[in-house]
């Protein structure tokens, strides 16, 4: 299907952080449960990913933009052409490896704009639509990383802690407005994740992972059903069972252990 070949009565979807990893299999959900989509990326993956879509007889708009600027973010929705979204799915992010003072700056300010800021204004500009139509989904990818202090991860953990936190926060403002907000917590999972955050030689970089496609079906799933939160896969579930009791510096040095340069050859 063209893009230009929009019927407005299919429900519409955008998906950030589309062009791999998990970003692109929520895409692929969406796309296998009757969603246009508008599929949003920094990297100019996002093209081939839309062409991937449309090749299933899906309306898939591609759009390569930086969402961690305002500009970016009113970018995206301005490329909505003013439909209705159904589904947000906010997926995009960013990873950032090493003790915090050993950090450029400039990539770890990325990391909290990208994550956070340009997160929260996205979902800002498309809730408040939904809200006035009494209506929507909005999904947004935190991690169990947020349920516990990231030694030498420290800005991203700190990042998803903040959405995990916020989403909580929204869902009960929206309550009874016919707008749900849900969070997906994945774990390690099998993406570029850990490349581009400089932590292949760390013992989590190094170790096995999960499936970007299951982590992307029970996170879009969750959504569907208006589930508060999920916790993708059953070792992860285990560990944010533990985030809750364990000592807030017992499990800094357990992410120590698992995230530290070099640990890989522990």
């Amino acid at each position: 299907m063209d893009s230009s070949e929009r019927n407005i009565d299919r429900k519409y979807a955008i998906v950030t952080g589309a062009s791999t990893g998990i970003g692109r299999q929520l895409a692929q959900q969406c796309a296998e449960h009757g969603f246009d989509l508008l599929i949003a990326s920094d990297e100019p993956g996002i093209e081939q990913a839309a062409i991937e879509l449309r090749s299933q007889g899906v309306m898939a708009d591609a759009l390569v933009v930086d969402l961690s600027t305002v500009e970016g973010v009113d970018q995206l929705y301005a490329a909505t052409a003013g439909r209705a979204v159904d589904a947000l799915l906010a997926n995009a992010g960013r990873g950032l490896g090493h003790g915090f003072l050993d950090q450029d700056w400039n990539e770890a300010r990325l990391v909290i704009d990208t994550n956070v800021v340009g997160t929260v204004y996205l979902i800002q500009k498309v809730g408040r639509d939904m809200r006035s139509r009494g209506e929507g989904k909005i999904l947004i990818t935190g991690s169990i990383a947020g349920l516990m202090p990231g030694s030498f991860q420290a800005v991203y953990n700190g990042s998803k802690a903040f959405l995990d936190s916020f989403s909580y926060a929204l869902r009960n403002e929206l309550k009874d407005s016919g707008v749900t907000v849900s969070v997906l917590m994945p774990g390690a999972t099998e993406t570029a994740f850990f490349e581009r955050a400089d932590m292949m030689d760390t013992a989590v970089g190094t170790a096995k992972k999960d499936d970007p496609a299951d982590v992307a079906k029970v996170g879009f799933e969750a959504m569907m059903a208006g589930d508060a939160d999920v916790v993708a896969g059953f070792k992860n579930k285990v560990q944010a069972a533990m985030a809750n009791v364990i000592p807030a510096t017992m499990l800094a040095e357990q992410h120590r252990k698992m995230a530290e340069p070099g640990t890989a050859d522990k």
